[in-house]
């Protein structure tokens, strides 16, 4: 079983859900126009129904942080992955718009734990110098699983109807769940499948103790400025995101004039570019962490730099008649949005210590998912209401991607946290707080 490595085996489970929450998550963007005929909703309405999950998924992605450090990534896992799973089956039984907006709360809330629960599980398997490799590789998932969604949610709606393809995606997630209870354990001292060696190698420059009592307490990392500047990074780099997610083969299918068959690969090259994003930029950050003697300076470069590429992209969408062309552009746009994405994920643990890492992953990942709330209700109204219609809406996520990257570079400081404040040798481990 992956001797001397077992840690791999954690990111391939990762990695694996990240597709399946990804695919989840994307098939009511994919299945819109269906869902939309058959219910006969508006272009604003299927924008509050998109929001509704974003509404209670940033909620629970703080909720989730906190939960993942007190009772551990397993059994947080375990939770939300089987209550997504049910919740995503439900969508394929609404009727009319009020169920469908409640199901997507609930599915919403369900998932919300994913990515501050991910960091937790990273934290806790991966030495500080294999962060950014660890996170791009098992968030690569994600996109990877968005870059599948298409041609599989697709074929399933086809071949089944949009309602079974809810069912269907539901059953994925459950199989994946019994795998996760059956091989995971929260850290790899509780694993009897990681070697002393292993073990030594995964704490060598990252201690699995708590802090000391009356140390550097919880407020003082969420009211940082370095906290916000993050929050605010993530909100401009997760806001395009969102767009993509909800609205992307709406505009292939509208705007484009792509037809189905076409759709599956219009919606998604795209994220084979998110997906490469996020595994390259991992090497990539973690290179610029290692040759540099400011670690969190390295990060900051390798996250606003491929903001600033993304903002570009974007404003340029617009303008662009060929659909060849236009998916080149969205793939770019994904590539960099990525990128930046989980190297700003590693520098979270550069700023904050082990024990609150879940916590204050969680606090950022939900002031950036209000982004979620926001992105796919406007994009919605814009759509329907602006004689410019969505180039109006890349043009303002443009400008929140310039907002986002100026946010980092003056309140993220480019000193990381005290060592001292990072580990502790005289406290033991616990997953509660001190």
């Amino acid at each position: 079983m992956t001797k001397g490595r077992y840690r791999l085996v954690i990111a391939a489970l990762l990695f694996a859900l990240g597709m399946i929450n990804y695919t989840d998550r994307a098939a009511v963007g994919i299945l819109a126009p269906q869902i939309q005929s058959d219910l006969h909703i508006t272009p604003s309405q299927l924008g509050w129904v998109f929001s509704a999950f974003f509404f209670s998924y940033a909620i629970f992605s703080f909720l989730g942080g906190y939960l993942s450090d007190k009772f551990g990534p397993k059994r947080t896992f375990g939770v939300a992955v089987v209550s997504w799973s049910i919740f995503c089956s439900l969508t394929g039984a609404v009727a009319t718009l009020a169920p469908l907006i409640l199901v997507r709360l609930f599915f919403g809330a369900s998932e919300g734990p994913m990515n501050s629960t991910t960091n937790r599980t990273v934290t806790n398997w991966f030495p500080r110098k294999e962060t950014a490799r660890a996170l791009g590789f098992t968030l690569s998932g994600q996109n990877l699983g968005s870059a599948v969604a298409a041609p599989l949610v697709i074929s399933l709606g086809y071949f089944f109807g949009w309602r079974l393809a809810f069912v269907a995606l539901g059953a994925i997630g459950v199989l994946w769940c019994v795998l996760w209870l059956r091989f995971a354990s929260d850290r790899p001292a509780e694993s009897r499948h990681v070697t002393p060696e292993e073990l030594a190698h995964i704490t060598s420059d990252r201690s699995e103790a708590v802090l000391p009592k009356g140390s550097a307490p919880l407020k003082n990392y969420i009211l940082r400025r370095s906290t916000w500047g993050l929050a605010l990074g993530l909100f401009a780099l997760l806001y395009p995101l969102y767009i993509f997610v909800s609205w992307m083969p709406s505009y292939f299918t509208n705007v484009m004039h792509v037809t189905p068959t076409g759709l599956s690969v219009a919606a998604g090259v795209p994220w084979v570019g998110g997906f490469l994003g996020y595994f390259l930029g991992g090497f990539i950050s973690d290179l610029f962490f290692k040759r540099s003697e400011n670690g969190l300076k390295a990060r900051k470069t390798t996250t606003i730099a491929p903001l600033l590429l993304a903002t570009v992209t974007l404003s340029a969408i617009p303008s662009i008649q060929s659909v060849s062309a236009a998916v080149i552009l969205f793939t770019l746009s994904l590539f960099a949005l990525s990128m930046a994405t989980q190297s700003l994920w590693a520098m979270i643990h550069e700023v904050t210590p082990v024990i609150y890492m879940g916590t204050v992953g969680g606090f950022i990942h939900f002031l950036a998912n209000m982004s979620g709330v926001v992105a796919p209700a406007l994009t919605g109204y814009v759509i329907e209401h602006a004689a410019s219609g969505y180039a109006s809406a890349f043009w303002i996520a443009a400008g929140i991607g310039v907002c986002g990257a100026l946010s980092m570079l003056l309140l993220v400081q480019n000193k990381r946290i005290p060592s001292h404040e990072h580990t502790s040798s005289t406290a033991p481990l616990t997953t509660g707080h001190p």
